[in-house]
């Protein structure tokens, strides 16, 4: 595939990291969305937030990103998603995840329909199916993307106590690419059934044969990440950083991997794009550089 200005529709959870100190955007849907217009993708976002002031600014954050947010629902019923964030003295965050959030509310329409019929890829996440009304519109989503061969990445997110091996199994047999990190890696292979005493690229490329995957991508924070294709292993070092927090740095790699592959590049620029993308995060405070307005502010680091 070589789709210069790819069509990708992002699924799942916006909400709020909330530090002691500070609130950023989040939700690694709507990080990986603004990554992705970064990039250069037209983006559109199937979501819900609140009908309230957190939902208003998540609205407006979006805006600035040149996101489509045509499918991104206001109710009345839950508040705007919003997590609990601490972060440790190595940079490592811990999230406290509120629950009955907007974002469980996602509903199937007409509109989100025709936005997956006409897209080129879709992103979506383990976090965002925690409640049955949203994983059921995913489900119908990837069911009409699988018909019609559209790529489709699940990024896995594990987040306690909000996945289950059903969970973890469904989206692995929905998806043909998957992005997971190493510390995921465990809880994916004892779903699934898949010995973990094997090399980690065997126990990879059991996880690719037994659900026909396309690709796996597995990062490894300051090790780098590793890539399986359909006919070879391949590593890359991370990029250097100076780090400031590690939020939203496998999202980022995410949309960058997926916009890579998209674009026809080769397995090896993919990878290493995506290891320099991550460390551009890990060098601004929160999971998404600031924008001024819509359109404008860009940081060359992320997009060279």
């Amino acid at each position: 595939m070589h789709v210069n200005t790819p069509k990708i529709v992002s699924i799942g959870e916006v909400l709020w990291d909330v530090f002691p100190d500070r609130k950023c955007f989040g939700g690694a849907p709507a990080n990986f969305a603004c990554h992705a217009a970064i990039q250069g993708a037209h983006v559109a976002v199937v979501s819900a937030v609140g009908a309230d002031q957190h939902g208003r600014d998540a609205i407006e954050m979006m805006r600035r990103f040149d996101i489509d947010i045509r499918c991104v629902d206001t109710v009345r019923n839950a508040p705007t998603g919003t997590v609990s964030v601490n972060v440790d003295s190595a940079g490592k965050p811990s999230f406290i995840i509120h629950e009955n959030s907007a974002w469980d509310y996602i509903k199937w329409t007409s509109q989100v329909e025709t936005l997956v019929e006409a897209t080129d890829a879709i992103y979506f996440g383990t976090l965002g199916q925690r409640s049955k009304l949203s994983r059921d519109t995913l489900s119908q989503s990837l069911e009409i993307a699988r018909t019609t061969n559209t790529l489709r990445l699940v990024d896995i997110n594990l987040r306690e106590p909000f996945y289950d091996r059903e969970i973890i199994r469904q989206s692995l047999g929905f998806a043909n690419l998957l992005k997971l990190s190493n510390d995921e890696l465990p809880t994916v292979l004892s779903a699934c059934g898949i010995a973990s005493d094997t090399s980690i690229e065997k126990q990879l490329c059991c996880l690719r044969d037994q659900y026909s995957l396309d690709l796996i991508v597995m990062t490894s924070g300051e090790e780098g990440a590793i890539l399986i294709t359909p006919d070879a292993v391949m590593s890359q070092h991370a990029t250097p950083t100076t780090l400031k927090d590690t939020v939203g740095a496998g999202d980022s790699f995410a949309a960058a991997f997926l916009l890579g592959v998209l674009r026809g590049h080769s397995y090896e620029q993919v990878l290493r794009k995506a290891c320099d993308v991550a460390a551009a995060t890990c060098s601004h405070v929160g999971a998404v550089p600031k924008i001024e307005s819509k359109g404008l502010g860009r940081p060359a680091s992320v997009t060279d």
